[in-house]
Order: C-alpha cells, then structure tokens, then sequence
C-alpha cells in the first residue's frame, strides 16, 4: 500500500487525534497524518493495570440513574467495569471492558439490547458514547473548534435508552481491555481475532444477564461496521444467537472500495459525488447548483459511467479523453484541469482537503469535511492534520474522563487508552469470508453480512451516512450494499439514510435527531413494538 493509502487508512479507522490516560507522560505521541505508517512506537502490550502472573479479576461499578426522553422517565442502572471473557476451553483470555445502560423495571426478554463500539483498529467506544448513545452527551462546536475547557457535558435526550438497553464495548488494546491468562493483546489485533473476541464477549455477557430472549442489535461505526458484519455471522451461525438488526455507522465493510492501492482504480470514482458534495459546501464550485441532492445524483452518474470507464482504460486512455475527464471533475470539484492532470485523474482525500481551498490557506477536514483549519504546510501533496479531530478531541476526552470517575466511579488511578497508535501498524488484516477458500489480504465483511441476512430472513440492516464523510463516502457504501449478492427478496432489507453532515454525524445537533429518529424507529419496527 502507498504511503498516502496507509496514511488514510490510520486516519480513517483511529479518527481522532487524543489519546487520554491518567499519566499523561505516558500518553503516546502522534506525528502528522502523513508520518504514521512509519510509525514505531511500540504497542501497549502490558499496561500498569496488569502483570502476567495476576489471575484475570473482574471489576465493576454499579450506579443509579434517572433521565428523561421524549417527555418520558427512564430509571436506569449504569454498570461500569471489566468483564472477563473465557475461550472455548473455559480459560480466560481477556479483561473486556465495558458500559451497560439497562432500564430498570419490567420484563428484560422483552427489552432490546444493543452492542456497540467505535472502530480504529484502535478506539475505545468514546465517540459514540458521548457524542451519540450514551445518557450523557458532550456539546461541541459543530463544523468549528470547540473552546477550551471548562466543556458542557448534558444529558443526552437522543440517547437511545429509551428504546433499548445499551452496552458500549472497548476491544482488547483500547479502553481499559487487556488481554488475561497466557494471551497477549496483540493476539487479539486482527480481523477474525477481533470478531471472536467481541463474539465472545457478547455471548458471556447474554448468558450472565439473562438475556438470550431479549431483542437484540449490534451498532458500529466505521471499522465497527467491519466488526459487526463478522459478529453477526459467527453468532447467528456458530452459537444460535438470532440478531434482530445491525446499525451501521459510517460504512467499511469492503476496504478495496475505500483504500487506494497501486492497481486499485476502484475508490476514485467512488469519491467523486463526497469531493463534489464538500465543494459545493463551501462555494469551491465554477458553477454551484442551487440544491445539493440533484447535483450529486449526475454526479454518481458520471463516476460511475464515464469517469470509471476512463480509469479501466490505464495507459490507453487518449489525451483528448484525458483532457473531457479532466474538465468534468473540475466542474463537480472545483479542482484546477491541470491539478486532475497531474494527478493522472486520480485523487486521493488526503490530497483532495489539501488542494481544494489551498489558495485560501485552509484545510479540508476529513472525518468532516464541514471543518477547516489552517493549512500548515502550503506546499504540501497531503494534508497534515485533520481540523475536525483537532477541533472536538480534547472535549471528547475531558468529557469522558470526567464522567466516567465522577458520575460513574470507576476507572480513577487505573489507564484508559482513548486511541492506541500502537496498535494499528500490528493489525492483520486477512478476513476468510464465508465460502472463500482462502483469507483475503483486503478485509470484505460484507459477504459475512450477506450470509447473515440470507440464513437470517428477518434480519434487518440500517446504513447511515454523512454526505460530507471524506473517511468512508456514502457512494462507495451504496456500491457496498449493492454488492453483497443478495436475493432479491432481500434487498429490501437493507435501509439507507442519509445526512448534511460527517463521519460522526451527531456532531451535527440537527443530524443527531435524525440519527436517533431513525435508529429508534428501526428499532421499533424489527423489535416487534409498534
């Protein structure tokens, strides 16, 4: 993978530029975007929670809640803690911790619940827990830097506790989940080792509490999405655990559509209606259309048509041809014809939040496009930074923190990685799909979902995207979705919803709203309520 690829690739699955322990000298450092796949820090392998002679401990935090939703009352528990997670031999071999939101009162078989964690290969479930699910949310500053602390932490009254219990999940590496007896966290950083465990963890934790009857669900966001296809598969086919439904979050169930690779001309066209979308956003445009969704439907036409067309031509393509692309992706992008030219007609999006207002010496967010900051390199290929991490991750990280020891009261004197750098270099990403004879180097979890979808005739899936996501593209998830191969009576089963803002699109108080107006009406549809 080049350089720019692998840079994107970090970016896009850690996200965020905040790594929050309770030793802050011990907190690893991150270099520019640009540098991390040289990276050699050395993954936190043991942390100062754990030596390898300790027997596995479970420890937990227990509190009570109360938070009103929709006009409503919800009486909650929050348990906070550590779960110990045992392998088919009985043997434990990882500490996982965990949130569990569970409504007090009634009939737990007939209440919801939902798994849920962020992605990386690396973060903790920070984001969604305080920007989106949680009962407790972080207000920032959307599509500008949030202001210095002291930050505004609130209840959250689109938390989707009303509809489901809830239980965020740190995979081993990240948060306080280490691995326990004779493993090693790197054992767990891998494709199929993630799925197993987060299976794993999910299985002992519904055994423990009683809840095999309950409805259930799994809610990803970005490799989250990778992890939730496989989970979905490996519970339904190997345990007997029936999902209700998958959420999925920012989408990247197939790398190959989303990673530029030498060879690999299949993610450019797929990121033309985002470039187009984040131009239009700020007026980059020579000729704005007045309305953003007529736009982008000739746009994913022509990526499509065309532009795709040119791309499978190679070294063949004519230079009057060269030269009919390169003026149509400066109409949809703004981009200079001899920019597109010099780029062979192939623009990556670490180059793209570069270029597209260098002259105005600001950077294009990536998880965001909505965001800018000031361009620190201005004769740079590749942006150096991301202005959306840098603008919401400190509150992120003060705001969890806090609430974790203080509302919580769990977690103080111990270390709580937000992200591990470490981690991502050590990652393997060899994925063996169901009916593949071998394990693809390029990680596709989409097939495992289509196999969920067709062994499970009632499993429901819902895609949410952010039209202004340089990170995982809404064009490239739509051509996700569209190749799983699924029966025609199943394609139905699929729901896509779309909204005005990014990777994280809760960040967007607006979006957030939607988000949880349509996750909860989801909910209500597959989970039997009405």
């Amino acid at each position: 993978m080049k350089r720019a690829a692998a840079a994107c690739l970090v970016a896009v699955f850690l996200g965020f530029g905040a790594s929050a322990q309770e030793k802050p000298s011990e907190s690893p450092k991150r270099e520019p975007a640009r540098s991390e796949p040289g990276r050699s820090e050395t993954p936190r392998e043991e942390t100062p929670n754990r030596t390898p002679t300790e027997p596995p401990k479970a420890e937990q935090s227990v509190t009570q809640h109360a938070i009103v939703i929709g006009g409503a009352t919800v009486n909650y528990t929050a348990t906070a803690g550590t779960f110990v997670v045992k392998n088919e031999e009985e043997e434990p071999v990882a500490n996982i911790g965990f949130t569990a939101y569970v409504k007090r009162g009634g009939d737990p078989s007939a209440r919801p619940i939902t798994f849920a964690y962020n992605g990386g290969p690396g973060s903790s479930s920070v984001w969604l827990h305080m920007g989106a699910l949680g009962p407790r949310r972080i207000v920032v500053t959307d599509a500008g830097f949030t202001p210095p602390p002291p930050y505004r932490v609130v209840d959250n009254a689109e938390s989707i506790i009303d509809r489901t219990d809830l239980v965020m999940i740190d995979p081993v590496g990240t948060g306080f989940s280490r691995a326990a007896g004779k493993t090693k966290d790197k054992d767990f950083w891998g494709t199929d080792p993630d799925i197993e465990s987060v299976s794993n963890f999910i299985k002992q934790w519904v055994t423990e509490n009683g809840r095999w009857n309950s409805p259930k669900y799994l809610l990803g966001e970005s490799y989250g999405t990778t992890r939730s296809a496989g989970i979905v598969d490996r519970l339904q086919g190997r345990e007997g655990m029936a999902f209700n439904g998958v959420i999925l979050v920012s989408v990247a169930l197939d790398l190959e559509a989303i990673f530029n690779a030498p060879g690999n001309d299949r993610p450019y066209p797929l990121f033309l209606p985002t470039y187009a979308a984040v131009a239009w956003y700020h007026k980059a445009l020579p000729n704005r259309p007045e309305k953003l969704d007529p736009f982008l439907d000739e746009v994913r036409a022509w990526a499509m048509g065309p532009y795709a067309a040119a791309l499978m031509k190679g070294d063949a393509i004519s230079d009057a041809e060269v030269d009919a692309v390169a003026r149509k992706i400066h109409e949809y992008t703004g981009l200079s014809e001899e920019y597109v030219k010099r780029s062979n007609l192939r623009i990556d999006e670490a180059a793209f939040t570069q270029e597209l207002l260098r002259e105005r010496g600001e950077t294009v967010g990536r998880l965001d496009a909505r965001f800018l900051g000031p361009t620190l390199d201005p004769i740079g290929r590749d942006a150096e930074y991301d202005p959306q991490s840098a603008a919401i991750s400190a509150a992120y990280t003060a705001a969890f923190l806090d609430y974790y020891h203080r509302e919580l009261n769990f977690g103080k004197g111990k270390t709580y990685i937000i992200t591990n750098y470490g981690l991502f270099p050590h990652w393997d990403f060899k994925h063996k799909a169901p009916g593949g004879r071998f394990p693809s180097p390029f990680t596709n979890t989409g097939l495992d979902l289509a196999h969920a979808l067709t062994v499970n005739p009632n499993l429901r899936v819902l895609v949410l995207n952010g039209y202004f996501d340089l990170a995982t593209p809404f064009l490239a998830t739509e051509s996700m979705m569209s190749h799983m191969l699924l029966a025609k009576d199943l394609r139905s089963h699929v729901e896509m919803k779309y909204y005005p803002a990014g990777h994280m699109m809760y960040v967007n108080e607006g979006a957030l709203k939607a988000m949880k107006a349509d996750v909860a009406a989801f909910m209500d549809r597959t989970s039997g309520r009405r």
